[in-house]
This record gives structure tokens, sequence and C-alpha cells, in this order.
């Protein structure tokens, strides 16, 4: 896949030296075979359609993490916010279960699927990460998936290997890459930028970059569990 497009995250933010100090996990996470397979089309069904069905039930959670945010935050503008994003992240799990029944997933089936490891760890880490620290905290764990999505589908959207016509993958690069999400991811960014300003200290850089690169190799956990799904069905 191509370089990934970086987001308006200037040089010296604190985003920008988080996705740096990643190092490999970064690399790892939106350069993953599930993330080229989507690319071109070539990824297994059963390991999306697992995927997706998982993701449904990250929602839940990511929800949860944002009525945190709400409890942990210290002004009415990021109460506010935070609130917002858990009504829009409900109103999506809505649309998660139309688009899963495109692909011939039952509501039903998908609201009773059982949560794998690599969900229940990446969720649970993001929520734990929260409770034990501070806004600044719980929306840095949060951003590795927020800000990572749309990196990974503009990186394709620009890579002359993705395949478009005829790719069954085409919606989920359409949709990270489309300007509606990235403007959620910009906004994520500058949120991050914002309460370091107010919140943070050099002193807090290295706990953050441990937070910031445990959700990034949790990612690469999530994409791995569609693949390993296939192959354990295969066995």
């Amino acid at each position: 896949m191509a370089d990934p497009i970086l987001l308006s995250a200037p040089q010296g933010s604190l985003f920008a030296r988080l996705r740096e100090a990643a190092g490999q996990p970064w690399q790892d996470y939106v350069g993953h075979d599930f993330v080229r397979g989507l690319g071109d089309g070539s990824l297994p069904l059963p390991a999306f359609k697992y995927y997706l069905g998982q993701d449904y039930l990250f929602l839940i959670h990511f929800a949860r993490a944002y009525a945190l945010a709400v409890y942990k935050s210290e002004t009415l503008e990021d109460m506010r916010a935070a609130n917002d994003a858990v009504g829009h992240i409900l109103a999506e799990t809505s649309l998660h279960l139309r688009y899963c029944a495109g692909w011939g997933m039952g509501e039903a089936d998908v609201v009773a699927l059982p949560e794998d490891p690599a969900c229940m760890a990446y969720t649970r880490y993001v929520l734990e990460r929260g409770m034990a620290g501070d806004i600044l905290d719980l929306q840095v764990a949060l951003a590795p998936c927020v800000v990572g999505y749309a990196e990974i589908a503009l990186a394709l959207k620009a890579d002359a290997r993705t395949v478009l016509d005829g790719n069954p993958y085409r919606d989920w690069i359409e949709t990270y890459s489309g300007p509606d999400y990235v403007a959620v991811a910009e906004a994520s960014i500058a949120t991050l930028e914002r309460l370091f300003a107010s919140r943070g200290s050099e002193a807090r850089i290295p706990s953050l970059s441990r937070t910031f690169t445990e959700a990034t190799r949790l990612e690469v956990g999530f994409w791995q569990m569609g693949l390993d799904a296939v192959t354990r069905n295969a066995e």
C-alpha cells in the first residue's frame, strides 16, 4: 500500500509525535494484509463478515468510551462534543446492522455474536485507560481507531494498486475516505492538541506514547482477527 496520507497534524503536534513514536506497530496497522485485501478486493468474504459482526460489538463499547469522556470532561464544550459522539455512534449501530443485512447477516445473528477476544482486549483497554487516567489519556487511546481509519482509507484511494470498480469493499473505502469521516478524524487530532495544551507536559509524553502504541497494536489484532477466523473455519 502507498504511504498513508497524513491528515492535518502539524509536525510537532501531539498526534504526529504519537504516530511517529508508534513506529512499526503503526505501519503494521495501516499496511495490514486485511487492509491490502480491502484495497484490491481480494479479502476473503468470510473474513470481512466476521470483522463486520465484531465491529458492531466494538461500536457499543466505543459508545461507552465516549460516555466516559462526558464524565471525564472538565468543560461544557468537551462534554457536549463527547455527548454528540455517543449519539452518533449509537445511531451508527442501527446503520451498521442494516449494512450487515446487505451482506446476508441478520440482526438477530449479529446481536447474539460472542465477542472475540481481540475485540474484548481492545475495547476494554480503551475503557481502562479512560477510567485510570484523565480525558487526555482516553482520547489518546481512541485516536488510533478514529484517525487511523481515515488515513488507511485515504491511502487506499491514492494507491495505484487499489481497485474500486467491482470491489465489494468499495463502500468501506469511500466511507472512511469521504469528507464527513475525514472531518471526524481531523476533529480528533485537534482535540488531542487542545487537551495537551491545557493538561499535558513533556513529562506525560512517554505514558501517552505507550497508550497510543498499545492501542495501535490492539488495532492490528482486530484486523488479524478476521483473517484468523477464516483459518479456524478452514481447519
